[in-house]
């Protein structure tokens, strides 16, 4: 396979032939203000360029939406992507919304896909910590978010966590799925009296600690203003504790062969 680090949670996947892209924030530099009720809410997003022209990025053949928040899904995305492309999200409700936006060729994901011979498995995750979602305002702001299994009998099995914290369904699925290579969203973002809402660099040593043969890229990171872990900090986490041999830092628009 080979995964390029886009930008923030975009990633361009090509896995046995098919190419995917996933979670398009496609938005020029500045673009949009900061998340408000978030860390450095000042900052305005993305807080980088696009490291690739569009054009090259939305040169796909299936694209997935993990969830519909403005960092993984803009409308930048909405006024570039073909309105006839094929689109996979997570859930119904995300389905009729993109199709609101003008675009024809929208499914939802089953529990189990089969794509071009790519069994992707949909997995559950957790946006946020329990007392963040016992808030029904919170719950509804950070709503729902899959991650995804890649898997093909010429190919290693690769995950996707997506935008979750460590919750029992992401440890689940490590240990159902044993992947070869782990991508986390691991910037770290914080939300003013809530904390992260999703990974950070402990993670990914617990996550090397539950499968020790697994490789972990980091993704989501240094692009949206409530991210606060850099991957700097992340490299030299990753030296102190013995594991930088199996967590990968791609810059965005680095193309890691895996």
């Amino acid at each position: 396979m080979k995964l390029t680090q886009i930008r923030n949670a975009t990633l361009k996947l090509e896995y046995a032939g098919t190419r995917f892209l996933i979670d398009p924030m496609l938005a020029d530099k500045d673009a949009w203000p900061g998340f408000p009720g978030t860390a450095r809410s000042h900052l305005r997003n993305p807080l980088v360029a696009l490291p690739l022209s569009p054009e090259e990025i939305l040169d796909v053949d299936v694209i997935i939406v993990t969830h519909t928040h403005l960092d993984h899904w803009d409308d930048a995305a909405q006024q570039l992507i073909p309105k006839g492309s094929l689109i996979y999200t997570q859930n119904e409700s995300d389905a009729a919304l993109i199709r609101s936006q003008g675009f024809t060729a929208v499914k939802v994901l089953a529990e189990t896909n089969t794509l071009a011979g790519v069994t992707i498995v949909k997995t559950d995750g957790q946006h946020g910590s329990d007392e963040a979602y016992a808030i029904p305002e919170v719950a509804e702001r950070l709503g729902d978010a899959c991650g995804l299994v890649f898997s093909h009998r010429t190919e290693k099995t690769l995950y996707v966590a997506g935008d979750t914290i460590w919750v029992k369904p992401y440890e689940d699925a490590l240990l159902a799925h044993q992947p070869d290579v782990v991508v986390l969203n691991m910037g770290f973002a914080n939300a003013d009296g809530i904390g992260a809402i999703i990974m950070g660099k402990d993670d990914a040593l617990r996550t090397l600690h539950t499968l020790p043969s697994a490789t972990v890229v980091a993704s989501h990171m240094e692009a949206v203003n409530h991210c606060l872990l850099t991957r700097t900090e992340l490299r030299e986490f990753a030296a102190q504790h013995g594991i930088a041999a199996s967590v990968f830092v791609p810059e965005d628009g680095e193309t890691l062969a895996l």
